[in-house]
């Protein structure tokens, strides 16, 4: 059966165990997916690209709500109502 691996680098399980370090800078910043028994069983992600990619969603999930809220009619309010 064929499987997607979303990384360029592979490493197997033992060599992940061997090496932890290694398999990680193998990546070159970019994630490595662990194989077993020649199929991905997860990514290994660096911590700058695991940030980076939580930054992402954090500002895709803020601008889902900015266009929310756009959408919403406009009420005008005077100085002192507030």
């Amino acid at each position: 059966m064929a499987h997607l691996i979303l990384a360029e680098t592979t490493a197997s399980i033992s060599e992940l165990k061997r090496d932890p370090m290694g398999t990680v800078e193998a990546g070159e910043g970019f994630p490595v997916a662990i194989l077993n028994r020649n199929e991905p069983a997860f990514y290994c992600v660096p911590a700058k690209a695991y940030e980076a990619l939580l930054d992402r969603l954090e500002d895709i999930e803020l601008n889902a709500i900015a266009d929310a809220r756009k959408a919403q009619p406009i009420r005008k309010v005077k100085l002192d109502e507030l």
